[in-house]
C-alpha cells in the first residue's frame, strides 16, 4: 500500500469549492479519502462535490456550506462533518480573503479586521475545534494554506503579508504545544497560482512580467502542484514533518 493512500482519511478543507481548495479536495478523493467540500455558497460546494464523485465514481465528497467570518457558522461545520464522516482526521485551512491592495497608510480600518479575522482567528478557531478529538485519538494532521506572502514584505499586500505570517506561527504552536500527542501541523507556502483568487495577480502584465523575472521556472504555478504537497502531509508520507512551512513557488523566493 502506498505511503500516499489516505483511504479511510476523512478530510475537512475550508474554500474548497474551487481554486486550491477544489484541488486538495479532489486529488485527497482520489487518493482513498472522504473529503468535505466548503466554502460559503452551498450551490457551488454542492457543483464542486458532485464532479469529483463523478470522477471517483463513488460518493466520497459532502458539501457544507460555512463562512469562516462567523464563528457560530465554523462550530457548525466542525459538527456537521463530524456528523457525517465520524471524525476529522486532517483539517485544511484554505479559505481566506484579501479586500484590498495598496499601501498599508490608506487601508481602512475594517479590511484590515477582516484580514485577521478571516485569515488568522477562523483558522485558529478551527483548530481549536479539532485538536481535541485528534489528542484523544493520538493522530491528526492540521495544514493551513500560507503564502510566500509570509516571507516576503509587499508594497500592496501589507495586511495579507501580516495574515499568512501568522498562520506560520500557528502551525508552529501547534506542533510544539501537541506533537507529543502525534498530531502535525504544517503549512504550506504557494507562490503565484492561476487560481481566481489571485486573478487580480496574474492577469496583471506588470505583476506578471515582475513574478515571471524572479521565478526560475518562469511560469506560475497550478492548483494540483499545491494539492500534491497536501496529500502528502496528509498522508503517511508526512508523518515525521511537524512545525514546517513548505514553499512551492517555483523558485520565486531563491532569486
Amino acid at each position: 500500500m502506498s505511503i500516499f493512500n489516505l483511504k479511510n482519511k476523512s478530510i475537512l478543507i475550508t474554500g474548497s469549492s474551487r481554486g486550491i481548495g477544489k484541488s486538495i479536495a479532489h486529488q485527497s478523493a482520489l487518493h482513498g479519502a472522504n473529503v468535505i467540500i466548503s466554502s460559503r455558497k452551498l450551490d457551488a460546494c454542492e457543483k464542486t462535490a458532485q464532479e469529483i464523485n463523478n470522477d471517483v465514481g463513488s460518493e466520497v465528497a459532502f458539501p457544507i456550506a460555512a463562512s469562516i467570518s462567523d464563528e457560530n457558522q465554523l462550530n457548525d461545520l466542525v459538527n456537521q462533518t463530524k456528523e457525517k464522516l465520524g471524525k476529522i482526521d486532517v483539517l485544511v485551512c484554505n479559505a481566506a480573503t484579501n479586500p484590498y491592495m495598496g499601501s498599508m497608510l490608506d487601508m481602512p480600518s475594517d479590511k484590515f479586521d477582516k484580514v485577521m479575522n478571516n485569515n488568522i482567528k477562523s483558522n485558529q478557531i478551527l483548530c481549536n475545534l479539532v485538536l481535541p478529538d485528534m489528542i484523544e485519538r493520538m493522530d491528526g494532521s492540521i495544514i493551513i494554506i500560507s503564502s510566500i506572502a509570509a516571507i516576503k514584505g509587499s508594497p500592496i499586500l501589507g495586511a495579507y503579508n501580516i495574515s499568512k505570517a501568522a498562520d506560520v506561527m500557528i502551525v508552529k504552536n501547534i506542533a510544539t504545544e501537541f506533537g507529543h500527542k502525534n498530531i502535525r501541523a504544517n503549512s504550506i507556502a504557494p507562490g503565484l497560482i492561476k487560481t481566481d483568487f489571485a486573478k487580480a495577480l496574474w492577469e496583471n502584465p506588470d505583476i506578471l512580467k515582475t513574478v515571471l523575472g524572479a521565478t526560475p521556472m518562469k511560469r506560475i504555478g497550478e492548483p494540483d502542484e499545491i494539492a500534491g504537497v497536501a496529500v502528502m502531509l496528509a498522508s503517511d508520507a508526512g508523518n515525521y514533518i511537524n512545525g514546517q512551512t513548505i514553499v512551492v513557488d517555483g523558485g520565486t523566493t531563491i532569486s
